[in-house]
Parts: C-alpha cells; sequence; structure tokens
C-alpha cells in the first residue's frame, strides 16, 4: 500500500478532516520554481506549508520531529515559537522551566509543537512495538531499484501521483535491486534508504539498537549539503 493510500485510509478510520497541500500546487501557483526538474524538492516544502498557515490561519502546528535527529533540531523546544514571517529564530526561543510551555501568540505568528522531541528513534520503534501500531510497508525491509549517488543509495524510476517518473538514472550509474528499507519518510529526490532485512517491528528494534547513524544523517542528502542547512531551512519556515 501507498503511503499516501495509508494515510487517506488511517484519517479515514479516525474520521479526522484530512488537509493536503503539495509542493507541486506551489510550483502550479509560482510560488516555487526549481531549477530543474530533479532538484530537491525538500527545501521548498517551507513554501507550501508557509502558504497552508496562512490560508487557515493555523496558530499551532503539531510537528514529529526529534532532538536527536540533527544537530538544528536538537536546539529546538518543544513549543518552538515562529514570527509573523514563518521565521525560526533559536535565539529568540521561549524558556520551559519545570515542563511549562508559553504558547501565546499574535496575530500571524504561530507555535511548532513537538511533543515527542525528547524521545529517541528507539522510543519511537519501542512505541511501535508496545501498541501494535500499523505502519505504512515503505519503513519495512522490501525489493527497490536503486542506483549509488552522493554516497548513499538512491530510489530510482519513482512513479509520482501525476503519471510520470522521478529520480530517472544518470548516465553511467547502474540500477541494482536491493532489498532495503526507509528509516525515514522524505522527499523522494533527496531521501535514501538503507540495506536491511528488517520486515518486522521486532526486527527493527533490533536493528536500531546497533546503528551509530541517526535516521537523518544516513538518509536525508539535502541535510549533508552544510553543516547548517536545515537550520538555514528552518530559519525560513521549515518545520
Amino acid at each position: 500500500m501507498k503511503w499516501s493510500d495509508f494515510r487517506d485510509k488511517r484519517a479515514a478510520e479516525l474520521g479526522e478532516r484530512l488537509i493536503v497541500r503539495s509542493v507541486e500546487e506551489s510550483m502550479t501557483r509560482g510560488t516555487v520554481v526549481l531549477k530543474s526538474a530533479d532538484e530537491p524538492r525538500n527545501k521548498h516544502q517551507s513554501v507550501t506549508l508557509l502558504e497552508a498557515i496562512a490560508e487557515f490561519e493555523f496558530d499551532c502546528c503539531i510537528g514529529g520531529a526529534r532532538r536527536d535527529e540533527e544537530k538544528a533540531r536538537a536546539k529546538e523546544r518543544i513549543m518552538s515559537f515562529r514570527d509573523e514571517f514563518g521565521q525560526w529564530d533559536p535565539k529568540n526561543q521561549r524558556p520551559e522551566l519545570w515542563n511549562l510551555y508559553n504558547a501565546r501568540s499574535h496575530k500571524g505568528e504561530n507555535i511548532r509543537a513537538f511533543p515527542i522531541s525528547n524521545w529517541t528513534e528507539m522510543d519511537v520503534w519501542q512505541y511501535i512495538e508496545r501498541e501494535g501500531l500499523e505502519l505504512p510497508s515503505i519503513y519495512f525491509a522490501h525489493q527497490r531499484d536503486v542506483v549509488l549517488r552522493g554516497g548513499a543509495m538512491m530510489p530510482v524510476n519513482v512513479p509520482l501521483a501525476d503519471g510520470s517518473v522521478i529520480n530517472v538514472p544518470k548516465a553511467g550509474e547502474t540500477v541494482e535491486n536491493r532489498l532495503v528499507r526507509f528509516r525515514t519518510v522524505g522527499d523522494i529526490t533527496c531521501t535514501a534508504p538503507v540495506e536491511s532485512d528488517a520486515d518486522t517491528v521486532a526486527k527493527i528494534v533490533l536493528e536500531t539498537a546497533t546503528t551509530t547513524i541517526t535516521e537523518r544523517g544516513a538518509t536525508r542528502l539535502d541535510d549533508q549539503t552544510s553543516e547548517a542547512s536545515m537550520e538555514q531551512r528552518k530559519k525560513e519556515g521549515y518545520f
């Protein structure tokens, strides 16, 4: 089952209203312009997010980021204040003493709340195992065509909802079919899988216990462009 089908099914089960906005919609409006067809779209998600916040006038957005994922996220508060431009200033955040949180904001400002900020990747998987939670199959080991690119495996010939194909192999690249899984799911143009035979939650828990690289460090090529790449995106409005 595709992750989007899983998402839609879960929303229906919960009886919740599902709002979906995409970078492709921002591209259609002209607020996002790619330099090339294969440019990673992850950094452009900030534009789409800020447009959605303005459209619905959200004053708080809940995210699943954790401090152990990446250096910039280690600076985050549980309640992360964003100004009227959606920007994050790591030097202008509110104290969180004794687990007391200040979520006040003026019109146009918003709070990004990260309730599992202090969790680790292992905490997440042990919670999933304990609660018997259902997950999209992309998180488990499966066969996938990949190429080696930028020191990582990249999935190739990935079909999009509009029928087009993205991540076409480049000249000189050799396509291999490997058993892989995704530790994190993000923009397919910059999210790499890892080799794994972990096809159950119990196996993933064991695998996670032995890894020495965070899931973003191992799989998100957009975070590897510079030491401050994530921090810069967050200052521009990224989650």
